[in-house]
């Protein structure tokens, strides 16, 4: 990709420019397509060559645990969630889910919890995974019916988790699960909306759940079920009976796991918008290479106003997500609220990369549904980008409630 303009923008730093250099340069010689590899290894061997190069430190925060700053950098999240999109999906996803899965601890954990696993986590050695979605209970977190039983110096799990991404192949889990200990109202009582939920704004069903870190050694901890999805990663159903762990393992006090959820996600939320772009610069740079060469009634396809008009609306629609996703990266680098700048950068990348994306697999023809060719795959690698972390429709429903509120 030879213009990158865009790492002039005012939103970054020379150190941000400098960092994408770096990683571009580093995954075009290590990083590769796979093809009908076994998935697992191939994740695994990832988060290694991540860990090894020193770029899963930029998912954890604190220095003294491994992380290259004290907080989270989320301009440099992104930037690096973008780029290895462009090369790879897979490599992708075991970038944000070292992050996804340990930012709890980061944010949350206390001295004992973060030194046992962030470094470990910072080094590839230790594989992470976010266990809040449950069969009954994605968007509305409050039908959570996970539960918690504290039991003298520890606490009793049973329930089930589901869409675990890292599913299988995680050393540890951060699980959400209901807290007899926080006195936790039964779901029913809950008047939660998905909009509410999916900010932050706890409702009375989301207040008595807690957090916490589940070794995936834990007796009573079970891979049910290994889920496969149009574009392969690791993904299980996780069951809890009788999990029996330490309660020095709950992450935060008792109660404020929806917190710890929401926290967590509010860092990473935008940059998924962030792998959306990368997804949808590689599909414009393989439509460009495609229209220039390819010959049609005596002309390049990049010759016909027709194609000429299509790249135009690609690149513009491009640039109108990456502003979006930079401006709220910056401002949660400022300290500054970003709910529904978030929202906006989600809900316009995701989107913006699937036309995009449908449109360069127009442009290949029959090529563009060939199984594993590079516009087929990134076909698949998008659509769960507008489900997960939020769904389109709850990014929209987000977006009014904070209108509303503002203008009230």
């Amino acid at each position: 990709m030879a213009d990158k303009d865009y790492l002039g923008w005012p939103f970054f730093e020379p150190r941000h420019a400098a960092l994408e250099r770096e990683l571009d340069a580093w995954a075009a010689q290590q990083v590769r397509d796979a093809h009908g590899e076994d998935v697992d290894a191939a994740c695994r061997q990832l988060v290694r060559q991540l860990g090894e190069a020193g770029w899963l430190r930029h998912a954890v925060g604190g220095s003294a645990h491994g992380g290259a700053l004290d907080t989270i950098d989320a301009r440099a999240i992104c930037l690096i969630r973008e780029t290895l999109a462009r090369h790879n999906g897979l490599a992708d996803f075991a970038f944000a889910m070292q992050g996804l899965g340990s930012g709890a601890i980061s944010l949350f954990g206390d001295a004992a919890a973060r030194q046992a696993w962030l470094p470990r986590v910072a080094r590839g050695e230790a594989i992470a995974a976010f266990a809040l979605s449950e069969p009954q209970a994605g968007s509305d977190v409050a039908a959570m019916q996970c539960a918690a039983a504290r039991d003298g110096d520890s606490y009793v799990l049973n329930g089930e988790k589901t869409w675990i991404s890292n599913g299988g192949i995680a050393d540890f889990y951060v699980v959400f699960a209901r807290d007899s200990a926080a006195d936790a109202l039964p779901p029913g009582a809950a008047a939660s909306a998905q909009a509410s939920v999916a900010a932050g704004g706890a409702t009375r069903g989301t207040r008595g759940i807690s957090a916490f870190i589940v070794p995936a050694d834990a007796p009573g901890l079970e891979i049910a079920e290994r889920i496969q999805v149009i574009a392969p990663h690791p993904l299980a159903r996780l069951r809890f009976d009788n999990c029996r762990i330490p309660a020095a393992l709950r992450l935060g006090e008792a109660g404020q796991g929806f917190k710890v959820a929401m926290a967590t996600l509010d860092v990473f939320r935008t940059s998924v918008a962030a792998a959306a772009l990368g997804f949808a610069r590689r599909a414009l740079d393989e439509a460009l290479a495609h229209a220039r060469q390819r010959s049609m009634f005596g002309q390049t396809l990049a010759d016909f106003q027709l194609t000429q008009a299509k790249l135009a609306q690609m690149a513009t629609a491009i640039d109108s997500a990456a502003l979006l996703t930079y401006r709220a990266a910056w401002q949660r680098d400022q300290g500054r609220k970003v709910t529904k700048e978030a929202a906006m950068a989600k809900m316009t990348a995701t989107e913006t990369a699937q036309q995009v994306i449908d449109a360069a697999v127009q442009m290949f023809g029959g090529l563009g549904v060939v199984s594993e060719h590079p516009v087929e795959r990134l076909y698949r690698e998008i659509r769960a980008l507008r489900i997960y972390e939020g769904a389109t429709e709850v990014q929209q429903l987000i977006i009014a409630r904070e209108l509303l509120r503002e203008t009230a």
